[in-house]
């Protein structure tokens, strides 16, 4: 990542209460075309990440510690903040000195931090959704990228592409974090004739996001090279062993799909 870090436009996905396998599902019956291509042959990896809900998620990634492997470790990190014991930080890890957190790091080495938000942490309409926002230089959330809006996808992806596509930012590396919030409940008006979530309306929202990102790529690479990770920050259950919803550490909460890529012009 220390080649990366100064040459690449840098992006975090958060596809927020997305399920690994929902996600690994959709993959293996073709319903991706737009990740799909950028995936390893097998599909998503299985992860698991270090909170159960969006904001315990979102703090451990603002600190470098994106979900791990799904297997015996340790894993090297992409990216760390110094910090005395890590033992999961390698001769392959960027890490961001003297900072709390990589949005600071990333800001640090030249980058402009651009946060488009999307479930309520984000919504920066009191002090708990406005924390995580402050870190960015530039952060955005207006009520048609929230939960209940049908096409808060397309509405995200709209903003991005205006903002990378700007002379402000021309010439400029960026690290931009959207977090995508369709497939968070309520997801049901992604399926025809559902009247509840459940997982097949899941999976349905997955379908919608992935054609949504298409001019979200296509706006990447025309700035020239990208490194672009795409992940989920925690599942959620539906009725599984009784459970319902997510902040609780069931397998389908806990497991998450993860995959990482590069975007050339």
């Amino acid at each position: 990542m220390n080649a990366v870090v100064g040459s690449h436009d840098v992006v975090l996905l958060t596809l927020d209460t997305l399920r690994f396998d929902a996600a690994q599902r959709c993959f293996e019956r073709g319903e991706l075309p737009v990740l799909a291509p950028h995936l390893p042959a097998d599909g998503w990896e299985r992860r698991h990440t270090p909170g159960s809900f969006t904001y315990a998620a979102h703090a451990a990634f603002f600190a470098g510690f994106l979900p791990t492997p799904a297997r015996p470790g340790p894993h090297p990190r992409l990216f760390a903040l110094e910090f005395e014991g890590s033992e999961t930080t390698s001769a392959h890890t960027h890490v961001f000195r003297d900072c709390d957190n990589i949005v600071a790091g990333f800001r640090r080495a030249g980058y402009w931090t651009l946060c488009i938000g999307g479930v309520g942490f984000f919504n920066k309409r009191n002090p708990l959704g406005s924390q995580l926002p402050s870190l960015f230089e530039e952060s955005h959330w207006r009520p048609e990228f929230g939960v209940v809006a049908a096409d808060s996808t397309e509405r995200q992806v709209e903003l991005a592409c205006k903002r990378l596509d700007s002379p402000q930012l021309a010439g400029r590396r960026c690290f931009v974090f959207i977090n995508i919030s369709a497939v968070h409940q309520p997801n049901r008006h992604y399926l025809d004739g559902a009247v509840h979530d459940d997982f097949e309306s899941h999976c349905a929202a997955l379908r919608h996001v992935d054609a949504a990102l298409a001019p979200l790529l296509q706006a990447l690479r025309r700035r020239g090279p990208a490194f672009v990770i795409a992940c989920s920050d925690h599942g959620t259950a539906y009725g599984e062993d009784g459970f319902h919803g997510h902040r609780l550490a069931h397998e389908v909460v806990m497991t998450v799909p993860y995959a990482h890529f590069f975007l050339s012009p």
